[in-house]
């Protein structure tokens, strides 16, 4: 019963992350005056992984996070790191 517990904490810390890392990529992006399409494209991933990323809904790969650092002209540890 305790893992079950333990398995809710970590999933909720997890998921406040990703909500808090895809925010700052969403404002970073619109900093740069573009939209999810056009950045999407400039990466090379998909628009709808774009908006799951910055939506906290996903999990991204690190060549992922790599392309979009590198879209955003900033390093990865950047990106991750809390506000």
């Amino acid at each position: 019963m305790d893992y079950i517990w333990i398995f809710v904490i970590v999933n909720t810390i997890e998921e406040k992350y990703f909500k808090s890392m895809g925010l700052k990529i969403k404002e970073l992006r619109e900093e740069k005056g573009l939209d999810q399409k056009s950045f999407a494209f400039y990466c090379e991933i998909g628009r709808t992984q774009l908006h799951m990323i910055e939506n906290g809904k996903t999990n991204p790969r690190l060549s992922t996070l790599l392309k979009i650092a590198t879209a955003l002209e900033i390093s990865v540890s950047e990106l991750v790191e809390g506000k």
